[in-house]
């Protein structure tokens, strides 16, 4: 039986046709190769990216040297799970806060708040050089997906951050707002959890 490989997320598929659509990445047929005994394809590949030597302007070779240990080292999924852990803890406590009317808790939801936005800086640069050196910035389904997530999720936490700095009574039982602002912190988690799923999809079923 054949076997083909994506270009684009490496998942390997076994039959005498490649599929019509990756599993993974939602890459069409047309990117999948035929994975041979002597594997002629890839070793062309490794070959062809070897060729490719740009010595271009120091600011650019210092770039590319930042990317390359950025992806070897594996900033994304380190730095990703920093504010995806902090987060949901966010969310609970805005939704305790309004519904118990806590100081304290409004408090701790503020400060995770900030902590995400901090945080987002890094995941997204840090996703953005993986996206390209891993997968040659294909936007296939899969990704558009993830980049609308990021950039909704975001602007959530932005936006919540500087609600709540502007009218710290927003997460008061008084306040008529609270809910819009409840609504907003789910739209977050929502966002931040779809592009975690689609991100562990593409790390983990890319292979038989």
């Amino acid at each position: 039986m054949k076997k083909w490989q994506c270009r684009v997320c490496g998942y390997i598929h076994a039959g005498n046709e490649p599929p019509a659509k990756c599993p993974v990445c939602n890459a069409d047929a047309s990117e999948f190769y035929e994975v041979g005994p002597e594997g002629e394809e890839l070793a062309s590949m490794v070959a062809g990216s070897a060729r490719k030597e740009e010595k271009g302007s120091l600011l650019a070779r210092g770039y590319e040297m930042l990317t390359d240990h950025i992806y070897k080292n594996h900033l994304h999924p380190i730095s990703v799970h920093f504010p995806n852990g902090v987060l949901p803890a966010a969310v609970v406590f805005i939704v305790l806060a309004i519904f118990l009317d806590h100081t304290g808790l409004k408090d701790a939801a503020w400060y995770n708040l900030i902590f995400v936005v901090l945080t987002m800086p890094v995941v997204l640069f840090s996703g953005y050089v993986s996206w390209h050196k891993r997968y040659k910035g294909a936007m296939t389904n899969v990704f558009t997906i993830k980049i609308i997530c990021a950039a909704v999720c975001t602007v959530a936490a932005v936006v919540l951050m500087v609600w709540r700095y502007n009218d710290p009574t927003i997460m008061d039982v008084a306040s008529p707002s609270r809910w819009i602002f409840l609504l907003v912190a789910v739209v977050m988690l929502a966002t931040a959890g779809l592009a975690g799923h689609l991100g562990g999809k593409l790390v983990f079923d890319n292979r038989l």
